[in-house]
């Protein structure tokens, strides 16, 4: 079940984190994969534990040039694509009054324009495979978020654009697959990120009532994991998902069940 045997797979933004933890469930169960990112010598480390399986090639996910040398090198290396993983992407935690345009800029820049280049850039490659595409979503982008309204606001951005490109590309008979996945609070270094600038928000800068409180939203009990978002990019990447096109995933402990 859940098989990539044969697949090759370009992750953006998996030197660390919940990209990492894919590459490495993804390889494990078959497919060869092309890491993406800023974080050179992270990439490079993150590539070396998983072996000949893999490759790193740098990739400013804002600039289209450099998607273009990315895809060319997984090319150049595998011989195709299959599945393209948007997993880049930052986080802001800035209400509209207190972010600067250029904060906004660098959000929209990062989790929209290298959305739409990336897949631009795998699109001739997934058109020959038949494949299909990952986009990184959030819980941010199917319910309002008091605390993140900007990040918000682009993750709402991806939700659409994936239902749009699942409908356009089966329109064009492109037979590629789009689906999006909706991760709730990880335990990641972006979600370490989400405690202290929450903690900020409330005037307390405590970080553990933070945890707490977010805690308490989960029914399930616990907050996610990468592994835990890992198994269902893999899971919409597969055949397995093979009747599965514009839909959205959501894997958040029960947060958006409130």
């Amino acid at each position: 079940m859940n098989r990539l045997d044969g697949k090759v797979a370009f992750l953006s933004g998996a030197a660390r984190g919940i990209g990492a933890a894919t590459a490495k469930l993804m390889v494990e169960v078959g497919a060869k994969v092309a890491i993406g990112d800023v974080l050179d010598e992270r990439g490079r480390q993150t590539v070396k534990e998983l072996g000949d399986a893999a490759i790193y090639a740098h990739l400013d996910v804002t600039n289209e040039s450099s998607w273009t040398e990315a895809m060319d090198a997984t090319i150049a290396k595998f011989g195709k694509l299959d599945v393209l993983v948007n997993n880049a992407g930052i986080f802001n935690g800035k209400g509209v009054e207190e972010a600067s345009l250029d904060d906004w800029h660098r959000l929209v820049a990062v989790n929209l324009t290298g959305v739409v280049l990336g897949t631009r850039a795998a699109l001739p490659h997934l058109k020959k495979s038949k494949g299909n595409i990952v986009n990184l979503a959030s819980i941010a982008g199917l319910v309002g978020s008091q605390l993140d309204p900007l990040y918000s606001l682009t993750k709402g951005g991806v939700t659409l654009f994936t239902k749009s490109t699942a409908l356009e590309f089966g329109r064009k008979g492109y037979g590629i697959r789009v689906n999006s996945i909706h991760p709730g609070l990880i335990e990641t270094d972006m979600g370490e990120k989400t405690f202290v600038m929450r903690a900020a928000q409330t005037g307390t800068n405590d970080t553990e009532h933070a945890r707490k409180t977010t805690l308490g939203l989960h029914p399930i009990g616990r907050l996610g994991v990468a592994q835990d978002i890992a198994k269902g990019i893999v899971f919409l990447a597969s055949d397995d998902a093979g009747f599965m096109t514009g839909a959205g995933l959501v894997v958040d402990g029960g947060w958006t069940a409130h």
